[in-house]
């Protein structure tokens, strides 16, 4: 566990898993309850924290890159493309950050 602090791949990882598990509470939760109870309090609330975890995320990510000099074209724009889709962080995270420096 300490490993997710001490390393920037393991913030990187962190990161992934907070910002692909506030999207899918967004979408899946939170959206559906403030149209189908007309309720936005969550939605609300959700928005901005799952923005600033999406935009720590590309940093992170574009940081994480240059410091472990990753061509672009193989492996930079997975990462950066997995943040827009729902359970792509995780994907991510299964296929490319769990097996760097290990």
């Amino acid at each position: 566990m300490k490993k997710y602090f001490t390393t920037t791949i393991g913030r990187l990882r962190l990161l992934a898993f907070l910002e692909g598990f506030s999207l899918l509470v967004l979408v899946f939760v939170a959206v559906p309850i403030k149209y189908y109870y007309d309720n936005s309090s969550l939605s609300k609330s959700l928005g901005p924290i799952h923005g600033a975890l999406f935009l720590l995320f590309l940093i992170n990510a574009l940081k994480v890159s240059i410091e472990q000099q990753w061509k672009f074209k193989e492996t930079t724009w997975k990462i950066l493309i997995a943040c827009f889709i729902p359970f792509g962080t995780f994907y991510i995270d299964y296929k490319i950050l769990r097996n760097i420096n290990r």
